[in-house]
């Protein structure tokens, strides 16, 4: 965290600083009205909201007045995704300062009730960029996995400081799921959780003036990131009402701050929840959640392989396809929409290159955003999708693609992964050309859809 000066000084600008920077040429397109959920649509206004999107998590630490913050590339950034059609952008809006192996630092939060005034005023200033440029924003608020501290980190500060870290050889998997999946009962961790939610959810941006609970850049609140009741079956079992019951509290809680935004899990679907129907729908189920979330990674489940992807590609298609099929199905059944809000595939070879090609990568997006056209032009249940992540004009700092604590060329893959294993860089025309080409599909339905 920065020193006690630092914050107190940039606190104080950020209470007198009423006005964000004119975007060059007039180019301001301001949001208007809030999306709502209706039925297994997503509506703005009269008409039905689709979505081309990105993950973007590190936007408020580019935000940030601070020297680990860069609001020059910030723009750029936006105006880059802007120019791709992607209208949505689901952002971390919170990290905890934390002992474990790959996490982010600086963070938004301690152990105490003290938070960080440079990465909370640079959240200010990335939903005043989006707003002008008709975005829209999904915020989580806390992380099952390590690299923003998140659940296990919680768990630290009230436990005496007790934690493992992801891939601890001498803890393998689930070790690490099913001592994070602790905290849905652990009162103590709950309520500095929550804590944080209350001050987030009910703040006012200090650019604009704008209380969060006014403002309809947001589109949603996410309780977390990939929230999972376990990481085994006995255990996720085990947990079941403590997950359950923090995510109806935790949704409610929201809702008495906030009577204008959405509400999402963050879950990956089938895959977060042991691969079962009856956990994903009893979770989505409930009254304070809008839609449904699933994400869909290929290479992380196993369902090709790195070192010869051509030769998986169609095998891990149909995995892909049948994934997707059956969200769509869970969707229809509990009566909600659903959105695809992670995807990722990685560069040609494996490469962790920007040069690298990105054929077999293209080819995956093509078909998961088929998937979405063929879906919502139906009248199905998808909203939208985000891929993950944008990376940028972001570069790895170091020859070896490895985040080191202190490195500010921030990209879409987290301090944990190696940098350039899943973003699609500013220089990758043929991906960003499959992004643009999906995001005018989706203006074409919606148009058709009006004029019917």
């Amino acid at each position: 965290m920065v020193d006690r000066r630092t914050i107190l000084a940039t606190g104080a600008a950020l209470a007198t600083s009423t006005v964000l920077p004119a975007m060059p040429g007039g180019a301001e397109r301001h949001v208007a009205g809030f999306v709502r959920r209706l039925g297994t649509e997503l509506r703005l206004g009269s008409d039905r909201y689709r979505f081309a999107g990105a993950n973007m998590w590190y936007g408020a630490y580019l935000g940030a007045d601070a020297p680990f913050g860069d609001r020059d590339r910030l723009r750029i950034e936006l105006d880059a995704l802007a120019a791709l059609g992607v209208t949505n952008l689901r952002v971390l809006a919170s990290s905890e300062a934390s002992p474990l192996k790959g996490a982010i630092s600086p963070t938004f939060r301690g152990p105490d009730a003290q938070y960080d005034p440079l990465l909370l005023g640079g959240l200010d200033y990335l939903l005043g960029e989006m707003r002008r440029r008709g975005m829209r924003a999904v915020l989580y608020l806390t992380n099952f996995w390590e690299w923003s501290g998140g659940m296990m980190t919680y768990l630290s500060y009230v436990n005496g400081g007790r934690f493992l870290n992801m891939n601890d050889p001498t803890h393998p998997w689930p070790a690490f799921p099913d001592m994070a999946a602790r905290f849905y009962a652990d009162r103590r961790a709950v309520a500095l959780y929550r804590d944080y939610v209350r001050a987030v959810v009910g703040r006012t941006n200090r650019l604009t003036g704008q209380a969060y609970a006014d403002d309809p850049t947001i589109m949603a609140w996410q309780l977390a990131n990939e929230p999972r009741p376990g990481g085994s079956d006995a255990v996720a079992l085990a947990n079941l009402p403590a997950f359950y019951r923090w995510v109806a509290d935790t949704a409610a809680l929201i809702r008495t701050i906030d009577r204008h935004h959405l509400v999402s899990t963050g879950s990956e679907g089938l895959k977060g929840c042991i691969e079962r129907t009856d956990i994903v729908e009893a979770e989505h189920r409930l009254t304070g959640i809008d839609y449904l979330t699933t994400h869909v990674w290929p290479l992380n489940w196993d369902w090709i392989d790195a070192k010869n992807l051509a030769a998986t590609y169609d095998a891990g298609a149909a995995k892909v396809q049948d994934y997707i099929d059956q969200h769509v199905r869970i969707a229809r059944r509990i009566g909600k929409p659903l959105v695809i809000e992670e995807f990722g595939y990685p560069r040609d070879g494996g490469s962790y290159d920007p040069a690298a090609t990105t054929r077999l990568k293209d080819r995956f997006y093509r078909q998961v955003y088929g998937v979405v056209e063929a879906s919502t032009g139906a009248g199905d249940p998808i909203a939208g999708s985000n891929f993950w992540a944008w990376s940028g004009s972001g570069r790895a700092s170091h020859a070896d693609f490895v985040f080191r604590r202190g490195d500010r060329s921030y990209l879409g893959d987290p301090p944990h992964e190696p940098q350039g294993w899943y973003g699609v860089f500013a220089s990758d025309e043929s991906t960003k050309a499959v992004v643009l080409e999906h995001a005018a599909a989706l203006r074409t339905i919606t148009r058709k859809e009006k004029a019917a």
